[in-house]
């Protein structure tokens, strides 16, 4: 059979394959500490635990709206107002399968061939090719030195043809939080050039007081009209195997949003639905313990990060550090060959900073207890030594 040209082109997501690569090498055996995947350590709080399995044992497990159950939505709107401020309404909420799900059907109803969206550099794996699964151009944007959003360089790079402005704040790999002011003038440019703004916000609960989580929803009313912000339950509640997110923005888009997924995926989980409902009825406790927790590893390894002389930016929210390498990559382009070589030599497993356009980094996962942090940083520091 001949496999279409977009299937062809979509490249598999970097960290999935290096965390199965993973997962393979130590079920043979090997002893790897792997610090490739962005996913909990922690379990769901008992609440969502307990929910699951009560609609499993209703015996209720049937297809829901595909924007999913009027409770939820509700209840999402309830978070929204009380997380990014109100008012808003069940109709300008969609629960999907995930936040990846989530963006994807933004994207899908937002964008159209040709259409060019600007992603600010480093950025998450999968923007690029979810852009270009649904025709538009990805059109990479270079961050500042601290790799922070270069708001300059996003106005230079608009032309006739750009449609839109993927952001992420707490960012996927850097942790970097942008601020109020920059969120002021990326929504000043936005409606200057009339651009939409997709703001990825998964790792919004995940922020360590240096400075807080700001959306561009808080910037002005006018800053609601073009926006459709992704969340979901995968990162604050843990629960990432239970594939459970939601878009939010204009009736319209949600709307289209909605009406795409009721053709190509049906209706979310209707078991993670009543587990998410669960989690936001009263944030469970061990959220905030969860946060502290990660605010502890990254301390611990931006520490000893810097004390092997790799460069690091100190990650305000989600929980990933991003070290330079460049002094390590014996005339290799990128980070790469570094990172297998540290497979290979150490067994600690990173992802190459290519894969979020910043080649001479790499990013390192905290989701992992501190006792593998430790090791992580004691086999780096001795691969070091002989390179």
């Amino acid at each position: 059979m001949n496999i279409s040209a977009r299937a062809r082109g979509i490249e598999l997501s970097v960290t999935l394959a290096l965390d199965a690569r993973a997962k393979a090498l130590m079920a043979a055996g090997r002893d790897l500490v792997n610090m490739a995947v962005g996913e909990p350590d922690f379990a769901a709080p008992p609440e969502v635990q307990g929910a699951a399995i009560e609609r499993v044992r209703s015996g209720n497990v049937r297809y829901t709206a595909a924007a999913g159950t009027p409770e939820l939505r509700a209840a999402l709107a309830r978070h929204l107002e009380a997380t990014r401020g109100g008012p808003w309404t069940a109709n300008q909420v969609v629960v999907c399968h995930s936040a990846k799900h989530a963006l994807s059907g933004a994207i899908l109803a937002l964008f159209q061939e040709g259409d060019e969206v600007l992603v600010p550099l480093p950025a998450w794996v999968s923007y690029d090719e979810i852009l270009r699964i649904a025709g538009a151009r990805p059109v990479h944007v270079p961050g500042r030195a601290d790799l922070g959003p270069d708001l300059a360089a996003v106005a230079a790079a608009i032309t006739p043809r750009t449609r839109g402005i993927l952001l992420n704040s707490p960012c996927n790999p850097t942790g970097y939080v942008w601020s109020k002011g920059e969120l002021a003038a990326l929504v000043e440019l936005a409606e200057a050039k009339d651009l939409v703004i997709l703001s990825d916000e998964i790792y919004r609960r995940l922020v360590y007081g240096e400075r807080p989580f700001a959306s561009p929803l808080e910037v002005s009313p006018a800053a609601r009209a073009r926006t459709v912000i992704i969340d979901g339950a995968s990162k604050a509640f843990a629960m990432t195997g239970y594939r459970i997110g939601f878009a939010a923005g204009p009736e319209p888009v949600i709307d289209a949003i909605a009406r795409l997924h009721s053709q190509l995926t049906g209706s979310p989980n209707a078991i993670s639905q009543s587990a998410y409902l669960a989690a936001l009825q009263q944030e469970p406790p061990q959220v905030e313990e969860m946060r502290l927790t990660y605010q502890r590893r990254r301390d611990l390894l931006l520490d000893g990060l810097r004390r092997l002389g790799l460069p690091t930016p100190a990650a305000q929210g989600a929980f990933y550090a991003f070290p330079n390498v460049s002094a390590h990559l014996n005339g290799a382009p990128d980070s790469g060959p570094f990172c297998e070589r540290l497979l290979e030599q150490e067994g600690v497993v990173l992802v190459p900073g290519s894969a979020f356009g910043a080649p001479h980094h790499v990013r390192l996962s905290y989701a992992l207890g501190e006792d593998r942090l430790q090791e992580a940083l004691v086999r780096l520091e001795r691969f070091l030594t002989t390179q």
